[in-house]
């Protein structure tokens, strides 16, 4: 056979180190409990994204579902049944439960396995493909969460219901969404900001620095949850761990620059093979996923912006409707409906009424704008129904006809202009002689 190639030479061996014992066992509990926690969140799903699919959390299923509610009613003595799926909420007593029992695993499986592989001098090669699932794994969720916002789609922009609601009726976390929804350029660079990490981390070159930007973006991220009391601590804050778990060989290296001033070697990660050739289809390998990740989670956004954010299809009716006079059966009210405040239609599908007293009830609405027509069904407690024809005499001038539980209504309504309100029209302003703080 002839001399190989340069692209096909095999580089030398490099003399494995010695781990300490506190590294193994570290490596041990990082590799069981991280691998399980991918396995059994979100971030399985998002790692294989599909466009338009929501893949179910596998926690969420047999068998993982019924150990964690056998561990809640036998281990924490939960009696009332658990939600575990739809809620929207990454803090549910099923999740808190979920880490328990996994973290319960992975302490035992690393006693069991520090056991049996006491010997061993490190873990070079299982390190390198870990840390290889942990880059994208934490890079899934970054390209994810900085699509949605830097669309910008986690965080809309106030709806109309939200401009008329008392400040005082906002919980912690609806101030933090209408706040940041309030300011695009904020939110879209917030996502650009994570939108670099992932990307960052899809390279193994610039691994460290992907891991730096995640650190970063990750701990505003967990405190707003925090301080805003946003239901998903206990997953950012895993996240945050992962993001570490990356920069932990780094640590030596960058406590020499920081710190002491020195200069430092280069990063010692290994390569994932000792084939040139093999290195190069590797990665790019890893690009081409990276590219993936970064299509579908780019596709979605933009979708769910069509369809559910600011984009979207607004209503027929669609505004904020004051409520200038209303009637029952011809006669000046005397039953709840004396309470309308206003009406307001933002989405295709919903009507919601504001009450003097500022609550709000919602119904689901089916418009048809040919007929002038539509349907009500309230979303409370006894689904009170109702129809209606309406005309508009006026651009800004609606009267509804029709009944609502067997009494007949006539309502008339004016449209209030939104670009009226404070937070709609201010704008931004480079010279300020006062601060506009209201």
């Amino acid at each position: 056979m002839g001399p190989q190639t340069q692209t096909e030479r095999i580089e030398p061996s490099i003399q494995a180190p010695h781990w300490s014992i506190g590294a193994r066992v570290a490596f041990r509990l990082c590799f069981i409990y991280f691998g399980l926690f991918c396995l059994a969140t979100q971030i399985l799903g998002g790692l294989f994204p599909v466009p338009k699919i929501e893949i179910p959390d596998p926690a969420a299923l047999w068998p993982v579902r019924q150990i964690v509610f056998f561990t809640a009613a036998h281990v924490f003595q939960i009696k009332h049944p658990l939600v575990y799926t739809g809620s929207g909420s990454g803090d549910k007593t099923f999740d808190w439960v979920l880490a328990f029992c996994l973290l319960v695993c992975a302490v035992l499986a690393t006693g069991v396995w520090s056991i049996l592989d006491r010997n061993r001098e490190n873990y070079v090669a299982l390190h390198k493909w870990f840390r290889l699932f942990i880059r994208f794994a934490l890079a899934s969720e970054m390209l994810l969460y900085g699509m949605d916002k830097a669309v910008p789609l986690q965080m809309p922009f106030p709806f109309l219901t939200r401009l008329v609601e008392p400040f005082g009726n906002f919980s912690p976390m609806g101030v933090l969404w209408s706040s940041i929804g309030a300011s695009r350029p904020y939110e879209i660079f917030a996502g650009c900001a994570e939108i670099l990490g992932g990307l960052l981390l899809i390279f193994p070159r610039t691994t460290m620095f992907g891991a730096l930007v995640c650190v970063a973006d990750l701990i505003q991220v967990f405190m707003l949850n925090m301080t805003y009391d946003v239901p998903v601590k206990l997953f950012s804050f895993h996240l945050l761990l992962m993001a570490l778990f990356l920069l932990a060989p780094e640590f030596p290296r960058l406590f020499r620059f920081f710190f002491l001033n020195r200069a430092t070697d280069p990063s010692a990660q290994p390569q994932l093979y000792r084939s040139r050739r093999a290195n190069r289809v590797a990665l790019a390998a890893q690009v081409v996923f990276g590219l993936w990740l970064v299509a579908v989670n780019a596709y979605n956004a933009w979708s769910g912006w069509n369809t559910y954010g600011g984009g979207r299809p607004k209503s027929p009716l669609y505004g904020i409707w004051n409520v200038k006079q209303i009637s029952i059966d011809g006669q000046s009210p005397v039953a709840k409906y004396d309470r309308w405040r206003r009406a307001i239609f933002d989405f295709p599908t919903t009507m919601v009424v504001q009450r003097t007293d500022d609550s709000f009830e919602y119904y689901r609405a089916s418009i048809d704008a040919g007929a002038k027509t539509f349907a009500l069904t309230s979303n409370a407690v006894g689904n009170s129904k109702g129809n209606f024809t309406f005309q508009r005499a006026a651009q800004d001038q609606l009267t509804l006809d029709g009944n609502i539980d067997s009494q007949r209504l006539h309502i008339q309504l004016q449209l209030v202009d939104a670009n009226k309100f404070f937070l709609v029209n201010r704008g931004f302003h480079w010279i300020q002689e006062y601060p506009i703080n209201r």
